[in-house]
C-alpha cells in the first residue's frame, strides 16, 4: 500500500479509527478537537499533510450535529494543509432518516449532509449500511456503502443455530433478510407494523410462520428500540424458540439498554459502526467489529482496485 496515507480519528469513533489503523499498519495521526468557551469547535493537526491522503473516521451519532461539524471542520483544515485527497470514513451516517419528504413542509436532510461535506472538500464517502441506498445519489462525489451483512451471517454461522428463520421487523427490511436467509438457506418472514409517529411503532401482525423456529430479527438501526422489542415479543407469542436479535447501528437512544436487557431476546448482536458507552453495555450484547471491513476498504481504494471486492473474504 502507498505509504502517503493517513488516518485521523475524531471524538465518536477513537478506538474504531485505533484498530482500522492498527490492520493497516500504521498509526492514527495527530489531531486534537478543542472548544471554544462557548462550544465553537477547533481541530489541530499536529503533523504535516501535504500531498497525503487522508482518511477521516468518525460517526456522526450522538451528539449527531456537533460530531458532523468536526467532520467539516477538520476537512476544512486539511484542504488548507495541502491534503491530496480527503476521504470521511463514516460508519454510522447520521441525519440519514430524511431521506424524503414524508409529509409536507419537511428538510430533506440527507442530502443537506451530502452537501455539506461536499463543500467543505470531502473527496469521498465510505460508510456501512445507509438508512435509505438511495442516499448515494445525494453526493456529487464517489460513496462506497459497505455491508456489514456478511459480518453478522459470519458470526451466525460460527453459532450454528439450527431450525433458522430470518425476521424483518417490517417490509422495508425485507431485502436485507431476504439476503440474510439466503447465506442460510432459510425461511424469512416480516412483521407488519405501522409507524404513527417518530420513534413509535405498532406491531400488527407477522407475515411467515415462525413456530418452533430459532428467529434472527434483523435490522439496520435501534434507536429506542421499541420496535424491535415488540418484535421479539410477537415472535414469542407466535411460537418461536429462541429470538436473537442483530444489527448493525445500535443508536440506542433514551429507554433503548433497558428494553433490550430485560427483553426475551437470547441475544444482542450490533456492530461497532457507533461505540457503545460502558453504562450501555449488557450481559446479552455483542459487538461485532467492522474494522477489518472498513480497513481493506480504505486498502483496495489506495491501491486502485475494486471496493467489491472486499466481500471475497466472507463466504456468503
Amino acid at each position: 500500500m502507498k505509504n502517503k496515507i493517513t488516518v485521523f480519528s475524531l471524538s465518536s469513533s477513537k478506538k474504531l479509527a485505533q484498530d482500522i489503523a492498527s490492520i493497516l499498519g500504521t498509526k492514527v495521526g495527530d489531531c486534537k478537537v478543542h472548544h471554544f468557551a462557548d462550544g465553537e469547535i477547533l481541530c489541530e493537526i499536529g503533523e504535516s499533510v501535504r500531498g497525503k491522503d487522508v482518511f477521516i473516521v468518525q460517526s456522526t451519532s450522538n451528539p449527531v450535529t456537533e460530531n458532523l461539524m468536526e467532520i467539516l471542520v477538520l476537512t476544512d483544515a486539511l484542504k488548507r494543509a495541502s491534503a491530496r485527497e480527503i476521504t470521511a470514513v463514516i460508519p454510522y451516517f447520521g441525519y440519514a432518516r430524511q431521506d424524503r419528504k414524508a409529509k409536507p413542509r419537511q428538510p430533506i436532510t440527507s442530502k443537506l449532509v451530502a452537501d455539506l461535506l461536499t463543500t467543505a472538500g470531502v473527496n469521498r464517502v465510505v460508510t456501512v449500511d445507509l438508512h435509505a441506498a438511495q442516499i448515494q445519489g445525494f453526493f456529487d462525489i464517489p460513496v462506497d456503502e459497505m455491508q456489514a451483512l456478511p459480518l453478522l451471517i459470519k458470526y451466525f454461522r460460527k453459532k450454528k443455530v439450527q431450525d433458522l428463520c430470518v425476521v424483518s421487523p417490517d417490509h422495508g427490511g425485507a431485502t436485507r433478510a431476504r439476503k440474510m436467509s439466503e447465506a442460510f438457506d432459510c425461511p424469512i418472514a416480516i412483521i407488519d407494523k405501522r409507524r404513527p409517529k417518530p420513534n413509535v411503532a405498532e406491531v400488527m401482525g407477522i407475515i411467515g410462520n415462525v413456530e418452533g423456529k430459532n428467529c434472527i430479527l434483523i435490522d439496520d438501526m435501534i434507536d429506542t428500540a421499541g420496535t424491535i422489542t415488540a418484535g421479539v415479543d410477537m415472535l414469542k407469542q407466535k411460537g418461536a424458540k429462541d429470538v436473537y436479535i442483530a444489527c448493525t447501528h445500535g443508536v440506542l437512544s433514551g429507554p433503548a439498554v433497558e428494553r433490550l436487557s430485560t427483553c426475551a431476546a437470547k441475544e444482542v448482536v450490533i456492530t461497532n459502526t457507533i461505540e457503545i458507552p460502558q453504562d450501555k453495555k449488557f450481559d446479552k450484547l455483542v459487538s461485532v467489529s467492522v474494522a477489518g471491513l472498513l480497513a481493506h476498504t480504505i486498502e483496495n481504494i489506495e491501491n486502485d482496485l475494486p471496493v467489491s471486492d472486499v466481500f471475497t473474504q466472507y463466504d456468503c
